[in-house]
């Protein structure tokens, strides 16, 4: 009797550590119920379909998930971390993060035809507007399907650096490498301060491994940031580059978010109930300050030719320089915070971003988060500097502060 009740003993302890281990992959691997989902979640009921590899595809639309996965049997260079890793590590399930501001509802959606901006482009624009819990959308289904972010993410990896002590503003400087990339920019020591407005891979790739991925995850689950899903940390299902300076979970990878999270995101770190330091916020706003020209004017010279060059994505030192916007004498100054960001699949520019908030010298208090998003579109341009030309323009004819 006493055997027989040890033996059943040993099988319910034994079951029990499976679930706890099955528990702790599912946490580590994605936010819960997330890694999967390729369209946001209960903000405006639209229907997805999905594939059987898991990507969710538009009804009706030609827009499509141009990614490559790595064969099952692709080995785990030495140094990587996956979430299997770290799953065969844990002892149980990692408790959730808290989310970075309490949950509100829902904001209500006012659809908007902002086609004569897009013109054949195949995109979406998100105006969120958070003191009235509405979001102005032009192209709802695409506005709600996920995408990897690209350079936008800088503002992700930057907030945690910060966050954790990784960067220190007064000690920013990374010693180059002395390999040559194709953004001379990029080809020398560099700050972080240059290194965000050039959109240096390279040096966000390192900031990012010194994060390390237990850090990265948390701060992805406490944003509620798309899918969360840094599993694919060294950046192999990037199919536009195999250089891992240039590569990483968060371009072209395993890293997923939609344009209406995007603006809700940014809400959490900038809005009113934010909950991170003013000397972080401060500092992200002064690298995303968008300066110089007026809206109708912003558009740079050469970003095509940059492009041209681009292995997984791009900007330019000019993409985070003049676009603050004034019109002829009745609308206030807007200021505009904001990063672009660009990811090509086999060559071709699948994504296209720029993602940010507005606000003006008068009604600081009273912004207004907006991201455009382009997918891929035969024939046309698709980039990150239309993308933020299109913002420009949307803001400033629609947006009254």
């Amino acid at each position: 009797m006493c055997m027989r009740k040890i033996v059943k003993r040993k099988h319910i302890l034994s079951a029990a550590a499976l679930v706890l281990a099955s528990a702790a992959f599912l946490t580590l691997s994605g936010c819960a119920g997330g890694k999967d989902a390729e369209l946001t979640p209960a903000l405006t009921g639209g229907a997805a379909e999905s594939s059987a590899d898991g990507h969710s595809s538009l009804a009706g639309s030609d827009f499509s998930m141009d990614e490559a996965v790595p064969a099952s049997d692709d080995p785990i260079a030495p140094g990587s971390t996956s979430a299997l890793d770290a799953a065969s590590d844990a002892s149980g399930p990692r408790p959730a993060a808290s989310p970075a501001v309490p949950p509100t509802a829902s904001p209500a959606i006012r659809p908007r035809d902002w086609s004569p901006y897009f013109g054949d482009l195949n995109g979406t624009a998100v105006l969120y507007d958070p003191e009235e819990n509405t979001c102005q959308v032009y192209n709802e289904e695409l506005a709600n399907t996920r995408r990897s972010p690209c350079s936008t993410f800088k503002i992700i990896s930057s907030l945690t650096a910060l966050e954790s002590g990784v960067l220190d503003l007064e000690d920013s400087v990374r010693p180059w490498s002395g390999e040559t990339f194709w953004n001379s920019d990029w080809n020398r020591d560099i700050g972080f301060s240059d290194a965000f407005r050039t959109s240096c891979v390279w040096y966000f790739r390192a900031l990012i491994d010194d994060i390390g991925p237990e850090r990265m995850q948390e701060e992805l689950d406490r944003l509620q940031y798309g899918n969360c899903d840094i599993s694919d940390w060294e950046g192999r299902q990037n199919t536009n580059s195999n250089n891992r300076a240039l590569t990483g979970f968060w371009i072209e990878s395993s890293l997923k978010i939609s344009p209406m999270e995007q603006v809700q995101v940014l809400e959490r770190i900038f809005g009113s109930r934010s909950e991170y330091s003013a000397e972080t916020v401060e500092a992200l706003k002064q690298v995303m300050f968008l300066e110089g020209l007026s809206a109708k004017e912003n558009t740079i010279a050469g970003d095509t030719a940059v492009e041209e060059n681009t292995l997984a994505e791009n900007t330019t030192v000019e993409e985070n320089a003049p676009a603050a916007n004034t019109a002829a004498g009745e609308k206030p100054e807007l200021r505009i915070y904001g990063k672009t960001g660009m990811g090509k699949a086999n060559g071709v520019t699948v994504d296209a971003w720029f993602t940010g908030f507005a606000d003006c010298a008068d009604c600081a208090e009273q912004r207004m988060y907006f991201c455009v998003y382009l997918g891929e579109t035969p024939g046309a341009d698709v980039s990150s500097a239309k993308a933020r030309e299109i913002a420009v323009e949307i803001l400033s004819d629609e947006w009254q502060p």
